[in-house]
């Protein structure tokens, strides 16, 4: 059985994607805490992240450090916050989440975003991280997540 994060990887069902490499992408959650709070994801499906790789662990946490930083210049918050659960979905995942309050990092108030809205904070991050030197990892087309490289 796929999880809904396969799907969303090899386009089955739609994703906005901000980062896409051999190891793990980047795309913005349907129901954000916050404006801009995206999903650090391995491609590989591993169900809890204690069973990652300490490999893949640490580019994920690298890729979200970067993501972080990136959201608190584009949503001008003072901080990022990082939350690993997984209850939700079996696949290993890591919320980045550009943080204004304590209330930000909590996933009970996750709310459905719009289409727009969506689309427009994913197009910010990614035109920042182009700015800020990660080009090379920002899929062409927001709406589509490439094919691993191997």
């Amino acid at each position: 059985m796929s999880t809904v994060f396969e799907k969303i990887i090899s386009g089955e069902w739609a994703g906005r994607f901000c980062w896409a490499e051999d190891s793990c992408v980047v795309f913005a959650t349907i129901a954000p805490t916050a404006p801009g709070h995206m999903l650090v994801v391995p491609r590989e499906p591993w169900a809890k992240w204690t069973d990652l790789p300490a490999e893949v662990a640490a580019r994920l946490f690298e890729v979200a450090r970067i993501i972080g930083s990136v959201q608190e210049t584009v949503f001008d918050v003072p901080r990022s916050g990082l939350v690993i659960a997984g209850f939700e979905v079996p696949h290993t995942h890591l919320h980045v989440i550009p943080l204004r309050s304590e209330a930000d990092v909590s996933l009970a108030n996750a709310t459905p975003a719009s289409d727009e809205a969506l689309d427009d904070t994913t197009a910010r991050l990614r035109t920042a991280l182009v700015e800020a030197g990660f080009g090379e990892f920002i899929p062409p087309e927001m709406n589509v997540c490439p094919p691993t490289s191997r």
